[in-house]
């Protein structure tokens, strides 16, 4: 016999195809774990893989997208669940781990507020809570993935220095700035000048003995 919960599910769904058949969009909202006043809410297709969501996540976010990182089907709790991975270790790779690219997002939601877990760049990682809050009706002339609602600016990456804006990459200097990579403060840069101009204290000690030796004679 199946618990109340699994028939509301099912009986939740049965009637959810029937209304929007294939003219649904899933809403998620995307929360850091550590900041969780920082929120993006984004408009998803069924038919959209788990890969879009991540590159959709990232463009907002600004962050290079293209890094090992991993969604995870996810209970009430976040306890971690099935793994749908992008670009995933060789060990992963030999466990038949499920790829994002090939996993579309209707096919790992049960539940009207499915959650999953998301780590981004295993290397420098990031955690986020992604839940499902809302399916709604498509809009016609409307493009997905869309963000719907943005609430605060995300921190900076961990030892990135590619930064995405607006889907455009921006070419790393090259050049080794020996003051903001020493991170000199202007008040040193001055206390260097200072030195510059009067030279070292013994270099004027040397002098001044030159000077009264010179008085001597």
């Amino acid at each position: 016999m199946l618990k109340t919960k699994d028939s509301k599910r099912i009986i939740f769904f049965s009637i959810l195809a029937q209304i929007f058949k294939n003219m649904a969009i899933y809403r998620f909202r995307v929360s850091f774990e550590d900041y969780d006043e920082i929120v993006r809410e984004i408009d998803m297709l069924p038919k959209h893989t788990f890969l879009d969501l991540h590159l959709a996540i990232q463009k907002n976010l600004g962050y290079q997208p293209e890094v090992s990182s991993s969604f995870y089907i996810s209970n009430d709790q976040w306890k971690k669940g099935k793994e749908i991975a992008y670009l995933p270790s060789e060990t992963k790779i030999n466990q038949k781990v499920s790829l994002m690219e090939d996993s579309r997002l209707n096919q790992f939601i049960d539940d009207p507020h499915q959650k999953f877990y998301y780590t981004y760049n295993f290397s420098r990682p990031y955690d986020f809570h992604v839940q499902l809050i809302k399916i709604l009706k498509e809009e016609d002339g409307k493009t997905y993935p869309s963000i719907f609602k943005s609430v605060g600016a995300a921190p900076k990456p961990f030892n990135q220095t590619t930064i995405i804006e607006a889907g455009l990459e921006e070419e790393e200097d090259k050049e080794f700035d020996f003051l903001n990579e020493m991170e000199f403060e202007s008040e040193d840069t001055e206390d260097m000048d200072i030195l510059d101009d009067e030279g070292s204290p013994e270099e004027q000690d040397e002098f001044s003995e030159s000077d009264s030796s010179d008085d001597n004679y």
